[in-house]
Order: structure tokens, then C-alpha cells, then sequence
């Protein structure tokens, strides 16, 4: 299978730039994928969709303030650096700009030293390891020097930067946002716990797995870059339930897919852990977990499209998109959304 096959063609001017006003009017798709039917709705109908007895899953990861622009120390050139991944020791995994001149022993200063940054290791693909040099804690730090990292096709400014984020974040880490979950209110959230919906939370730090594109043309040959992940024992508990019972698991957005799918996959059943995965999810992929997903719309040849069309089917996901086109959906981060439902 081919990466060309996950193409299509998108205006412009459909890529969403600013987050609506009001988070829950954003339109929704409702793809009905063993009917093939398509309703035109708005996000806050989807209370409609629901019923007693379903569990919607979400990821409650919170975007952190990822990029840091700094300078060489030797040179003074200027490098921009986002964070991807804590690891022990004050270490970070991050990908780089202009990161053939950033070798190992080289030092990032950022605002005047008050953070540096020293690179241990090199990855490919603009990858660095980079050991975090500072006097405080680091989160307050980051919190002063660092910037939401806003994806390349967002040209506008961002006047609040809590609109890229969840109403639920709550666990730091992720280096983008969760997006199907930017439609939610706590008033939806309401509504949908009066109707019996159980909502249980899952953690899935955002990094390059989700959002790096593809770089070859055959798909089998794309590798995953790991994200971590955390599911608790409550969280457990309740899934397995529903599972037993024959009841509807519902993932809010591809993040929340990756995480219930890994841990099945890992254990047989749901259970409470962590770890790091690597799941690429594309047609002719055997599901164990999802019911239902609310998911954007996503960008051409990107690996969250072909789980999309492992999930609805290739053809139906297709005309999806091509109506959403036609009907002028807005596209991507801050724009509608899909809900892929099996009835």
C-alpha cells in the first residue's frame, strides 16, 4: 500500500487558522460506517449520538511550552528546539532546526543563559538528546521562556493559548494538542454523564509518532517514532467491564485510539500501566477496542488519515473527505470534526 494512496486535494483557505469562538459549534461529520451514510451536524449533537452505558475515552495530556528559541554558545547562530520527550537525568529528546550545526557537546543558551542546553546524543531526522543546564525548577522556567508549539500550517497568531488545549488537560507533556477533544465544554461533558455516559481518561504525550509525516512511499516501511503512555487502574477496570458487558468504547481522537489499542495489544485485556508506543495503525489492521471515534479532519498522506481509513474503510473515509471539501468543512487542528459511529 502506497502513501500517494492517502492523497487529496484541499483549498487554502479550509485549513482552519483560529479556534471558533464557541469550542462546541465547530460542525461535525457524522460517518455511519456500515451504512456508508453522511449527516451534517454540529459538535454539540453529539450528545445525540450517545447512549446509556457508553464510555468515552479522552487523552488528558496538557501541551507544554515545547519551543525554545536560543543561540550556539561558540557561534551565536540561532537554533530552535522542541521538546519531545523527558527522559532521566534533566535529558530531553527534541527535534532540532538546523540541526547539522548542533553536535554533541554543543551548548544552546536560551534568554542569556538563564537555560542551556548541552547535546549528548544525535538521532537522525533532526533528533538531538540534550542534557538541561539550569538553576530552579524547570518547569517554571519553561513556563517563562518557552512557547506553545503551534503546528506550521497555523500562520495566525494565537491569542489565548489555553484554546489549544483541552478543557480536561491535566498531565504535562505533550508537545502538541489532542485536538478531537478542543471541541469539548464542561457543559457537553455534563450533558453526556446525564445521558449515563461513563467518561474515563487516558494518557498519550503527543510527539513526532503523531504528527511527523510520512517520508516513504510504501507504508509498511514507515517506523513509528515512540510516545508514551498511561492508563489506570480504574481506567482498566472500567473498560474490561464494558467490554464484558457489550457495551460502546469510544475514543475521543486518534491519541486516545493509540493508547487503548497498544495496551489490548500488549496484554490481551485492559490493564494498569505505562510504557511507550509504537502502534502504526493502517488498512488491514485487526481492531481489539474502539467502538466509536471523534476525530478532526487530517492531513493528506499523513499516518492519522490511514488509521482513519483502517477504522471507516478506505472508500467510505474518501467520500468522507470529498464532502467535506465540497460542503467547506475546516480542516485540521482548530478546525470540525468527524464522528465515525457503528450504528
Amino acid at each position: 500500500m502506497k502513501t500517494s494512496e492517502f492523497d487529496y486535494e484541499l483549498p487554502q483557505e479550509l485549513i482552519a487558522q483560529t479556534p471558533l469562538a464557541d469550542r462546541k459549534s465547530s460542525r461535525m461529520m457524522a460517518v455511519h460506517k456500515n451504512s456508508g451514510v453522511l449527516e451534517h451536524r454540529h459538535f454539540y449533537d453529539i450528545v445525540e449520538y450517545m447512549h446509556a452505558g457508553d464510555v468515552l475515552v479522552r487523552n488528558n495530556t496538557r501541551v507544554i511550552p515545547a519551543r525554545l528559541f536560543g543561540t550556539k554558545e561558540e557561534t551565536g547562530a540561532h537554533v530552535e528546539v522542541l521538546l519531545l520527550k523527558q527522559l532521566p537525568d534533566d535529558i530531553w529528546e527534541c527535534l532540532v532546526g538546523n540541526a547539522r550545526t548542533v553536535k554533541i557537546g554543543t551548548v544552546v543558551s536560551f534568554h542569556d543563559g538563564r537555560l542551556r542546553a548541552r547535546c549528548t546524543e544525535i538521532g537522525d531526522k533532526g533528533i538531538r538528546k540534550m542534557k538541561m543546564l539550569y538553576d530552579g525548577i524547570f518547569t517554571e522556567i519553561l513556563d517563562e521562556l518557552g512557547t506553545v508549539p503551534l503546528p506550521p500550517y497555523i500562520k495566525e497568531k494565537l491569542d489565548d493559548p489555553e484554546r489549544y488545549q483541552t478543557v480536561y488537560a491535566k498531565v504535562e507533556g505533550s508537545a502538541a494538542a489532542p485536538t478531537a477533544g478542543l471541541h469539548f465544554t464542561p457543559e457537553v461533558f455534563e450533558a453526556l454523564r446525564q445521558k449515563g455516559v461513563q467518561i474515563l481518561d487516558v494518557t498519550l504525550h503527543v510527539g513526532l509518532g503523531t504528527f511527523r509525516p510520512m517520508d516513504t512511499e510504501n507504508i509498511e516501511e514507515h517506523v513509528m517514532h515512540s510516545e508514551v503512555y498511561e492508563m489506570s487502574r480504574e481506567t482498566a477496570d472500567a473498560l474490561n467491564l464494558a467490554k464484558a458487558e457489550g457495551r460502546r468504547i469510544i475514543a475521543v481522537g486518534t491519541t486516545s485510539v493509540r493508547t487503548l489499542e497498544s495496551v489490548w495489544n500488549r496484554f490481551g485485556r485492559f490493564e494498569e500501566c505505562s510504557g511507550e508506543t509504537t502502534l502504526f495503525i493502517y488498512p488491514g489492521y485487526a481492531w481489539h477496542t474502539v467502538d466509536c471515534i471523534l476525530t478532526n479532519f487530517h492531513l493528506p498522506k499523513s499516518t492519522l488519515l490511514m488509521m482513519i481509513s483502517s477504522f471507516a474503510g478506505k472508500e467510505l473515509t474518501e467520500r468522507a473527505y470529498r464532502e467535506a471539501v465540497h460542503e467547506r468543512y475546516r480542516f485540521f487542528s482548530f478546525g470540525d470534526c468527524m464522528f465515525i459511529t457503528n450504528e
